[in-house]
């Protein structure tokens, strides 16, 4: 079965939202069409039969030219854009064309499509506000260009429409954003609650490091955030796998885990397979995507002698570089069972030292800045 997290459900149900809303779009778009200047003037002498213009025939093939954009933007998982192109399409060649109709005389204008109005509505089913502003001030900049270049009081009419319709639509679209804000809040807080089960499991299994894995995660997460490179999404699945790095030492004997010296070779040799280990344990578990590579890459180096890889420099994943020296910090300040706690100081000193040997020295940069909430965190634990 696919695994499907938060995301990639997300992603899917707006791959399906843009299909439909782009069927629609053509549907109403020349059925509108179809009926007002061919099916209507039947009816009513007053509308002339046939298209006012030849533009007409450039707009329908620009926005043809829209299908393929489509399926592309949906194979790329760019899908959120094509909602964009369909508007910015229609608003500006509608313009063009509305302008070469009414130009020579703008007494007679009668403008507009009902998929404006289609525009409007439809807008809150992609909760996204962004997209809703864009096709309410879109529309309202589109007449009042109309009304001022043809210097026509008219394009005030279809304005208060879109103001009204704009104003039913933003009541739905809090609606929807406010379901969709409490089935991602439930959807956090029980995914949180499951990691946190599986890390009060393994810290039965070695009490020294109870606390370790949130302290980690506290850490990493004030680096990370001082980075601004990680979304809000990502350091969601980011803080979970801080949470869940050391997972993989569930399959490592309480005699070597908790031994009150010095390991030897081979007792070592089996430390280094967790991170391998726990990859394997939670690489079906929703909500972690990319930053597996936390679990599987915090003990790389950045000089490449680290494990279970060997990966160097920035062939690192950026997050596990970021928890590497989370990690170490806060090993270096608990107490183990082979030795005691280290000052702060002395284990911010040895993250300096630590600088393009076991760490990124970009990285080591900012550590510096955050160094100080680090030792609040320490305090408070």
């Amino acid at each position: 079965m696919q695994k499907m997290n938060k995301r990639s459900v997300f992603l899917y149900e707006e791959k399906r939202t843009v299909t439909w809303f782009s069927i629609l779009f053509f549907i109403i778009l020349f059925g509108y069409d179809i009926f007002y200047y061919f099916i209507f003037p039947r009816y009513d002498s007053i509308v002339t039969y046939g298209f006012p213009t030849d533009f007409v025939y450039v707009l329908y093939f620009f926005i043809l030219l829209l299908i393929p954009v489509i399926f592309i933007n949906n194979r790329k998982n760019k899908q959120h854009s094509t909602k964009y192109y369909f508007f910015f399409t229609y608003v500006i060649l509608s313009l063009i064309n509305e302008l070469i109709t009414f130009w020579n005389k703008p007494e007679s204008l009668s403008s507009g499509n009902a998929v404006e109005v289609f525009f409007v509505l439809f807008s809150p089913i992609f909760v996204n506000k962004k997209y809703f502003w864009t096709v309410v001030i879109g529309l309202i900049t589109k007449y009042l260009l109309l009304g001022g270049l043809l210097l026509n009081i008219l394009a005030a009419f279809p304005i208060v429409i879109i103001i009204v319709l704009a104003i039913i639509a933003y009541i739905f679209l809090n609606r929807f954003q406010s379901y969709i804000n409490a089935l991602s809040t439930s959807y956090d807080q029980q995914m949180e609650g499951i990691v946190k089960g599986v890390i009060a499991a393994l810290e039965l299994k070695d009490p020294y490091t109870r606390g370790h894995s949130e302290r980690v995660a506290k850490y990493a997460m004030e680096l990370a955030k001082q980075l601004g490179t990680f979304s809000q999404d990502e350091l969601k699945s980011f803080n979970y796998a801080c949470l869940l790095h050391d997972i993989g030492k569930v399959n490592i004997p309480d005699s070597i885990l908790m031994k009150p010296a010095k390991l030897t070779n081979e007792e070592y040799e089996i430390i280094k397979t967790h991170p391998v280990v726990g990859v394997e344990a939670v690489k079906n578990v929703e909500g972690l995507g990319t930053s597996l590579s936390i679990i599987r890459s915090h003990h790389e180096r950045w000089d490449g002698k680290g494990y279970p890889d060997q990966l160097n420099g920035e062939d690192i994943p950026l997050n596990a570089r970021v928890v590497a020296i989370a990690d170490a910090f806060d090993a270096m300040t608990s107490s183990r069972s082979y030795r005691g706690a280290l000052p702060v100081e002395e284990a911010y000193n040895r993250i300096l030292q630590g600088e393009g040997t076991q760490f990124d020295p970009s990285l080591v940069a900012i550590f510096k800045k955050v160094y100080p909430k680090w030792v609040d965190i320490q305090q408070e634990s």
